[in-house]
């Protein structure tokens, strides 16, 4: 049987949040074990969006998503936190005045305190049912690379933030970008569609994707139902995006005694959670007035960090003096 891995702090979740409160943990002298079961750091971010620019982060202008992610690693290595990626955290037990977590692989984590920086959980994709047989081969459900859809006649279907920010992405590389939603309303910032209007990338609505075809050497077109329309549109396709959303739970954290509603971890000022040395912080925790941002992740970050430092050592201050003394 494999020794446990001891820590002070078991940080659950390695995106934004998880990083740079591995960061604030190691400047307050813990030791850190970050898990994820993602197989790389950056969480949504890294799976979702990395090529995207994000805008409200303070001190950037602008820093594409997979940019930020590095950068947040990079400030989190100085103090060596131990990083357990592609495993799922399990079940938690209290053990000697702290916890022991077992994770998948048969791997477990002692540590004296835990942080929640688990995001949305663990999201899946919803499915575009007309395209099951194409996933991974021309249907995607997200786009790490602009660069892989160059020349590539691109159909996003979907109405959200995502489907748009994808379209403004991929309108300068891809041979032809073409939107197709259900419903004539979309739940995309208006500012983003009004973008995407402007550029004149076509935008179908009432419309659904029932057929995918190609042949050996990949997807071809796509054909649509436009409601309204008695022949089917048929498109050219080489690439088409599900942007449906996904569904999202906690997997095993939902057994752990905390108080949960809709999928997040209700907290105190501290970011404490129901139970003793267990924290959260970013889009999992919640408390009235909570606005999810990755800049809000960060503050919560540092807060629970310093009250988790506190609750192992009581002799320790809450304020940690500031970084550039």
């Amino acid at each position: 049987m494999t020794a446990p891995i001891e820590a002070d702090l078991l940080i659950v979740g390695a995106g934004p949040t998880g990083l740079f409160a591995a960061y604030y943990a190691g400047f307050r002298e813990l030791s850190t074990v970050v898990v994820d079961s993602l197989p790389e750091p950056g969480g949504q971010v890294t799976a979702m969006y990395p090529e995207k620019m994000i805008y409200d982060v303070a001190g950037f202008p602008a820093v594409r998503g997979r940019d930020l992610v590095a950068a947040l690693v990079e400030q989190a290595d100085q103090w060596k936190p131990t990083y357990l990626l592609g495993r799922r955290a399990a079940a938690l037990t209290e053990v000697d005045g702290g916890f022991s977590v077992d994770l998948d692989g048969g791997v477990t984590v002692r540590a004296k305190a835990v942080l929640v920086t688990a995001g949305i959980g663990e999201f899946t994709p919803r499915p575009l049912p007309a395209g099951a047989d194409w996933l991974g081969r021309g249907m995607v459900h997200f786009v790490p690379s602009f660069e892989a859809h160059r020349g590539h006649h691109v159909i996003i279907v979907g109405g959200g933030d995502s489907a748009f920010d994808w379209a403004l992405a991929l309108h300068p590389v891809a041979a032809s970008v073409t939107m197709v939603h259900r419903r004539a309303k979309f739940r995309a910032m208006p500012a983003t569609v009004r973008q995407v209007e402007e550029l004149g990338v076509p935008i179908i609505t009432d419309a659904e994707v029932v057929a995918l075809r190609g042949d050996g050497s990949g997807l071809a077109e796509v054909e649509l139902a436009v409601k309204g329309v008695d022949v089917n549109p048929v498109l050219p396709a080489n690439t088409v995006v599900a942007a449906l959303g996904f569904t999202a739970d906690l997997g095993p954290i939902e057994s752990w005694g905390l108080e949960i509603h809709q999928r997040s971890i209700k907290v105190d000022s501290t970011m404490r959670t129901a139970r003793d040395r267990v924290y959260a912080a970013g889009d999992v925790a919640a408390y009235p007035g909570k606005v999810k941002l990755i800049a809000t992740g960060f503050g919560e970050a540092a807060t629970a960090v310093n009250n988790i430092a506190v609750a192992i050592d009581p002799d320790a201050h809450l304020f940690p003096g500031h970084s550039s003394g």
